[in-house]
C-alpha cells in the first residue's frame, strides 16, 4: 500500500494501467487530448502487481485499473474519470494541480 501512495503522488496526474486494458488506454488519450502528459504505471510489468492491485482496491478503487489519481487523490476509473469530463470539471481540476 505504500508503494502505491507513493507512486500516486509522485506527479500531478496518475494512472494506474494494463498495458492490455483498453479502458485504460482511453483514459491516457483523453488526458492527452485535454494537454495533459499523464504518469503511467503499467502494472502488468511490475513484478509486484499482484499487490498493487490488492492495494488500489483497498483504497477504494472499484476495479483496479485504471485508476487515476490526481494531486495524490484518488478520482476513481473510467467512469468517474468521464463524469468528470462531460460536466466540464476534468481540466480545471487538473489545472489547479499541474498549474
Amino acid at each position: 500500500m505504500d508503494k502505491v501512495m507513493r507512486m500516486s503522488s509522485e506527479k500531478g496526474v496518475v494512472i494506474f494501467s494494463k498495458s492490455s486494458c483498453c479502458l485504460s488506454y482511453a483514459v491516457q488519450v483523453l488526458f492527452q487530448d485535454i494537454g495533459v502528459h499523464p504518469t503511467v504505471h503499467e502494472i502488468d510489468t511490475d513484478p509486484d502487481c499482484r499487490e498493487i492491485e490488492k492495494a488500489l482496491m483497498r483504497i477504494g478503487c472499484s476495479t483496479p485499473v485504471p485508476a487515476v489519481f490526481i494531486g495524490g487523490k484518488l478520482i476513481g476509473s473510467t467512469n468517474e474519470v468521464m463524469s468528470l469530463h462531460l460536466r466540464g470539471s476534468l481540466v480545471p481540476l487538473v489545472k489547479t494541480i499541474t498549474g
